[in-house]
């Protein structure tokens, strides 16, 4: 299922940005009677809204040009109101009818048809990129199965939900970063690259928020892998770090450095403008594992964050790794 969504979005793509890789400036024919002044501030408006509450994924985003850090927001907002109707302040009254009718709005959304100021900025943005409509889909049946599962057997089952949950989001962003004109990669690989970035970030939630899940009765956790580990789900609950805990969140980390390792050899494919942006986030994100380390594998009670100082500094680091993938992109052109 989820390798024919990634055919799919790279099947839409097609050459597009092959032949063109600037974002299309015509502007969209959006039924609502919200002037342009108007679908500026909804656009400020997500922005304020991934300051607000993805203070690490916004800071990647400042380093997009103006039209791809929009959409970018636009998406992001999108992807925060679906996750709030099982998570936010309200979810307990959220109803698998409830998740039927936000399907039914996003479908209007697609036709242009937006109920307020965030669907207008989404609308836009839909008009400027060809992405497709499958991946915002996939995420809403994310929120179906929240409702209704609270631990996952294997790491398949893990899996998919972090598919469903944030690889979808990769594959919604491949449109608005672009992809080079003089990349080589097939379109399907570097959406394979993107999918892996959504599902080492959403790996990385899990493991920074153990202790806030359990507190909710949920275990994002393969739960074969913690009886392996000689682990229980009581051990998760009463929040033992122990070093049987310890020698398992290892594995866990590991597994996922090895997705953020898979999407950054997709970082040199897409469009000159976008990799320093998406290679800030994927080194500032991956951090996160790091902290997690730092804090002696407690992710039960020590929330994991990356001081401002060292994602700051991290800039020019993530910066200079585009500059030599793209050299090595160069070198590899040159030996065709």
């Amino acid at each position: 299922m989820i390798h024919d969504a990634v055919i799919k979005n790279a099947v839409l793509a097609g050459e597009n940005y092959r032949l063109n890789t600037r974002t299309r400036t015509s502007s969209p024919e959006i039924s609502t009677p919200a002037s342009w002044n108007m679908l500026r501030d909804a656009y400020d408006r997500c922005g304020e809204v991934c300051a607000e509450y993805a203070k690490t994924f916004y800071l990647g985003t400042m380093l997009m040009t103006p039209e791809r850090r929009k959409a970018i927001w636009a998406i992001y907002v999108w992807c925060r109101r679906t996750d709030e109707l099982v998570d936010g302040p309200n979810s307990s009254h959220t109803t698998p009818t409830a998740l039927d009718r936000w399907e039914r709005r996003l479908n209007d959304l697609f036709e242009g048809r937006p109920y307020d100021m965030f669907d207008a900025a989404l609308s836009d943005t839909l008009a400027k990129f060809p992405i497709d409509i499958q991946p915002f889909k996939d995420m809403i049946e994310g929120m179906r199965q929240d409702l209704m599962k609270s631990t996952y057997a294997s790491f398949d089952e893990l899996y998919q939900y972090c598919y469903y949950v944030a690889g979808t989001v990769g594959l919604m962003s491949v449109p608005v970063m672009g992809i080079a004109p003089e990349s080589k990669a097939s379109t399907a690989s570097i959406y394979n690259a993107s999918l892996a970035l959504g599902i080492a970030n959403q790996l990385t939630n899990i493991l920074r928020d153990v202790g806030e899940d359990a507190s909710r009765g949920r275990i994002y956790l393969p739960q074969d892998e913690l009886v392996s580990a000689g682990l229980s789900q009581n051990d998760i609950f009463e929040m033992r770090v122990t070093d049987k805990w310890r020698s398992f969140m290892k594995g866990q980390i590991l597994r996922a450095r090895m997705y953020f390792d898979e999407a950054e050899k997709g970082i040199a494919e897409l469009d000159s403008a976008s990799r320093w942006p998406v290679s800030a986030s994927l080194m500032l994100y991956r951090q996160i594992l790091d902290a997690i380390e730092e804090n002696d594998y407690n992710n039960f009670t020590k929330r994991a964050y990356v001081g401002r100082a060292k994602k700051f500094f991290s800039l020019p680091q993530s910066y200079v790794s585009t500059l030599f993938t793209a050299d090595k992109q160069v070198i590899s052109l040159a030996r065709a």
